[in-house]
């Protein structure tokens, strides 16, 4: 039976990861200024056709701060895993009030898809969402703060 298993594990998670790959983005190519719309993305190179995501048209300072903020983003999800593998649940607490929803972290995201249709709505939907981590963190669930991460992680 676990011979059968994990196989069938694996084949599911590709099929995840390929109906992620067909979405289109929810974010449209803005029609910005001059100035605002990038030329190239520095990370993603024209070759890599698999990546669906769109370069937000920010000036290269708002794109460094929102690079920054993604970054601090991955290390509040990092630091929940770790704290919930130990049952650290201030631990979760603590790191999951870095990407909770709070009025400046909605003034922030609609700052930032000023310029992006679609943006603003999904960025307050992950705050929103990660909200419910710290809510199960506070119930000392660790159940709950994987399904709640789970939900956050592979929300879109």
């Amino acid at each position: 039976m676990k011979t059968l298993l994990l196989p069938a594990l694996l084949a599911a998670l590709v099929l995840a990861l390929k109906s992620q790959e067909a979405r289109p983005s929810p974010l449209a190519p803005a029609s910005g200024g001059e100035g605002n719309q990038p030329s190239h993305h520095p990370i993603r190179s024209e070759a890599d056709s698999s990546d669906s995501r769109l370069p937000l048209p920010l000036l290269p300072h708002m794109a460094e701060h929102q690079r920054a903020n993604m970054r601090d983003h991955l290390a509040a999800v990092q630091e929940i895993l770790a704290a919930v593998s130990l049952a650290d649940f201030a631990g979760v607490a603590k790191a999951s009030a870095r990407i909770e929803s709070s009025e400046q972290m909605q003034q922030m995201c609609s700052h930032m898809g000023m310029g992006a249709p679609g943006f603003t709505e999904m960025a307050l939907t992950f705050h929103r969402t990660a909200d419910t981590i710290g809510v199960a963190a506070r119930k000392r669930d660790q159940k709950e703060v994987l399904k709640a991460l789970s939900a956050r992680i592979f929300s879109r």
